[in-house]
């Protein structure tokens, strides 16, 4: 993982925590065990970087819903 993409990966995390409550740690668990940093964030910088701020945090957190992780 390059420094760009370990950067946003740290942007995700801090952004979708402050989003959901949870402190930074538990929320880098909660993504990491169910595999949306490894199989989602790091794979799709590219493309996922380019978007707001707010859509990233939505997305996510979506995701995280499906993954079953989150209420």
């Amino acid at each position: 993982m390059d420094f760009n993409t370990l950067s946003f990966t740290i942007f995700c995390i801090g952004n979708v925590s402050k989003h959901i409550g949870k402190s930074d740690k538990e929320t880098y668990h909660l993504m990491n065990d169910c595999g949306i940093i490894n199989d989602y964030i790091v794979p799709c910088y590219d493309v996922l970087h380019t978007f707001s701020k707010e859509y990233i945090v939505e997305d996510l957190v979506s995701f995280m819903q499906k993954k079953g992780v989150l209420k």
